[in-house]
């Protein structure tokens, strides 16, 4: 099973526990592959999450979807080039427009999408629902984190 990530570019630090937490139920249950941006904090969270999961769990598999191809190799300092992506008739998007194209690519390629969203407005609630209306199982950590407060 395939899941992608969704969410805010700006998220507190500590939902990086309840993530890891959910990431390993749904390794669990089957998920193995993963499809993550890089756009924002979340994605930056979801990556450093899936690298230390890959440690313990080998079996996994995850990839950083690029919207962009990366010019110079200045412009990949935080990936391996084995993690990255770049989904097929992309480079035929106008770039205004490749975030958003990348993002229905995912979610048409996943099973689910794990999500943090606080907010109706924006492109991670924006994909959220996307996803939903697509039948697909999504999971707000945003949701579990204000239950525990």
């Amino acid at each position: 099973m395939v899941c992608c990530f969704f969410g805010h570019k700006d998220v507190p630090h500590d939902i990086k526990e309840r993530l890891t937490a959910v990431l390993t139920e749904l390794i669990a249950e089957g998920v193995d592959s993963f499809l993550v941006g890089n756009q924002g904090g979340f994605d930056s969270i979801v990556l450093h999450s899936l690298r230390m999961l890959k440690e313990k769990y080998p079996h996994i598999t995850y990839n950083v979807v690029l919207a962009y191809m990366p010019g110079a190799k200045e412009e990949w300092p935080t990936y391996e080039p084995l993690e990255t992506l770049y989904p097929e008739r992309l480079e035929s998007v106008p770039p205004r427009y490749a975030i958003s194209w990348r993002n229905k690519w995912m979610i048409r390629e996943s099973d689910m999408a794990v999500t943090y969203i606080t907010h109706s407005w924006g492109g991670a609630a924006q994909f959220a629902e996307l996803a939903e209306k697509k039948m697909k199982r999504v999971i707000n950590i945003a949701s579990m984190m204000n239950t525990k407060n």
